[in-house]
């Protein structure tokens, strides 16, 4: 088990609360970015082929529902009982099961994944290099981890203006890299980058395939 400070517990209760609070926006918020999550959807779709999934911070299941097709099996979760409520509601899939999980000491075995899908998560929990060591305890030797991230440090003049105002109404913010800081967070705790691109979106939103760093 992971163990958070308490500084840390309070934050990701925040955060759970805030995310809370905002479910039933968040598929409006995320229209305005539809064109850079089809392209992310397209770079995703031929790694999970057939794959068995693990989805964090799924939200209300965007991601996991464009892609289920291509998978084998998808858990997607989120800390969230009201994301996770949204995301249940328009759920056909026997192949995706959604349910409230802690991206810190989660339930499954060890190599248990083929792929771990981290996406817009990593930026806003604290110590995010402890939820990358629970991802490579449950992603297989040979598994991928997907972790797209919204680089804040790299925002235009008008996407730092609307980052300080997500942030005044309780948006948790708590990493701002720039694409390339992000690339080397990832290098620095153990994955090796095979492949990585910036979409663009309301903020840049570099994505990142990673495997295993051998050691």
């Amino acid at each position: 088990m992971i163990n958070l400070k308490p500084k840390g517990m309070k934050e990701m209760r925040d955060h759970k609360n805030f995310w809370d609070k905002n479910a039933g926006r968040y598929d409006r918020f995320m229209r305005k970015d539809r064109v850079a999550y089809d392209e992310m959807y397209e770079l995703i779709r031929p790694v999970v082929k057939d794959k068995t999934v693990l989805e964090l911070a799924t939200g209300t299941g965007l991601i996991a529902k464009h892609i289920v097709n291509a998978a084998a099996h998808i858990e997607a979760t989120d800390a969230s009982a009201e994301m996770i409520a949204e995301a249940k509601r328009d759920n056909r899939s026997t192949k995706l099961y959604f349910s409230v999980q802690d991206m810190f000491c989660l339930p499954y075995a060890k190599e248990s994944f083929n792929v771990v899908i981290v996406s817009n998560a990593l930026h806003i929990v604290p110590q995010p290099e402890k939820a990358l060591a629970e991802i490579r305890r449950v992603l297989k030797d040979d598994g991928v981890l997907i972790a797209p991230t919204f680089t804040h440090a790299g925002n235009s003049f008008s996407g730092k203006v609307r980052a300080f105002f997500m942030k005044r109404v309780g948006f948790p913010l708590h990493s701002k890299w720039t694409s390339a800081e992000y690339l080397r967070f990832l290098s620095q705790n153990g994955w090796t980058v095979r492949k990585s691109a910036v979409l663009k979106a309301s903020f840049p939103l570099t994505y990142a395939e990673c495997v295993k760093l051998e050691v």
